[in-house]
C-alpha cells in the first residue's frame, strides 16, 4: 500500500483505505488489504492517515475510520465502513477494479 498523492487524488480513481495509526479496528482492516495485495503482488490500494487531513476528511464526509472510499470519474461510488472479511473486500473489487481478475 502506498500513501495517496495530491495528484493521485486529483485523477479521481482511486481505491483509498482511510485510517488514524492507534486504531485497532484500523489495524485488522490494513491486514485484510495487505494480504489482498500480497495475492496479487499488486499495490490495489493506496492509504491516507486521516489525521493529516481533516479537510479532505471534511469535503467528503468520512464518518468514521477505518474506510475504503472508492472514487471513479472523480465520484465518491461506495465508503465502506464494515471490511467485514475479505471476500467482502473482494466483492468490491469485482465491482470496482475487474481488470485485477482478468486472465493474462
Amino acid at each position: 500500500m502506498q500513501q495517496i498523492t495530491n495528484r493521485q487524488l486529483e485523477t479521481g480513481d482511486y481505491l483509498l483505505y482511510i485510517y488514524t495509526p492507534f486504531c485497532g479496528t484500523c489495524q485488522l482492516a490494513r491486514a485484510m488489504l495487505t494480504k489482498i495485495e500480497s495475492v496479487h503482488k499488486e499495490d490495489v490500494f493506496y492509504e491516507m492517515n486521516a489525521s493529516l487531513h481533516p479537510d479532505f476528511m471534511q469535503e467528503n464526509q468520512i464518518e468514521s475510520v477505518p474506510c475504503l472510499l472508492i472514487m471513479k470519474e472523480n465520484k465518491v461510488k461506495e465508503k465502506v465502513y464494515a471490511f467485514r472479511s475479505i471476500p467482502n473486500i473482494y466483492n468490491y473489487l469485482m465491482k470496482y477494479k475487474p481488470e485485477l481478475f482478468a486472465k493474462s
